[in-house]
């Protein structure tokens, strides 16, 4: 699969040769950019006949607590090490709103939200699982990779009808230590708890990503973005 790169300063985009007939709109992890998982597309080696666009949207920069007030890009502000202590909920919901409209352009560009996947690494996982869970119409599926669920005790009552059945890829690195395993596992079970079905992978690692991890997404986005 062949694709053409477009950058603004909101995002970088990869559009297939062949016309678009999905999306995967992907968020970064905290103090990268939009540009940090180009290289992953081409080794998806995706088929022709799944040609997906794939936009890397750019966090806002902004002062991050726990990073000792250092500006960088990043999707919420963090307030210390233990990440769900004390949560930014008016940075994770403006953050998960700005991908509501990025969902919204793509649909008036033609694209299904059935055919919009929403995936993010660390900080962008959060945002791709908070977002993805509360949005009004059923989008193609969630890839949340060495992250976890922010805002867990609203699901409940914030989570759209639309997207309960959702297929929700989670991929955790065994040795991470920047969002704890047992994070990513108390997620996983919160999000079965409230009737999801996810599926939970772990790797030996850290907080990155794998070989091995690279082919089950590859395998997992052609099975949510079948041909049309």
């Amino acid at each position: 699969m062949q694709y053409e790169t477009r950058q603004s300063p909101d995002a970088f985009v990869l559009n297939p040769a062949a016309t678009a007939t999905a999306s995967v709109i992907w968020m970064h992890g905290l103090g990268a950019d939009g540009a940090d998982f180009l290289p992953l597309v081409p080794q998806l080696q995706l088929p022709d006949s799944v040609a997906p666009r794939f936009i890397f949207p750019n966090a806002p920069v902004r002062p991050v607590t726990v990073n000792n007030g250092l500006s960088m890009r990043a999707w919420y502000d963090i307030y210390s090490l233990g990440i769900r202590e004390r949560e930014d909920a008016a940075g994770i919901r403006a953050s998960s709103a700005a991908v509501h409209a990025l969902i919204d352009l793509e649909c008036a560009a033609g694209i299904s939200t059935r055919r919009i996947v929403l995936a993010g690494f660390s900080q962008g996982g959060a945002i791709a699982l908070q977002a993805g869970v509360r949005y009004p119409q059923a989008l193609a599926g969630i890839l949340a990779l060495s992250t976890y669920l922010p805002l867990a005790a609203s699901l409940a009552g914030e989570a759209t009808a639309a997207n309960r059945a959702i297929p929700i890829l989670m991929c955790h690195g065994l040795h991470d230590p920047v969002v704890p395993l047992a994070l990513a596992r108390q997620s996983f079970a919160a999000l079965k708890a409230q009737g999801y079905a996810p599926q939970l992978l772990e790797y030996p690692m850290q907080h990155s990503l794998c070989a091995e991890e690279v082919l089950a997404i590859s395998a997992w986005l052609v099975q949510v973005l079948p041909p049309v």
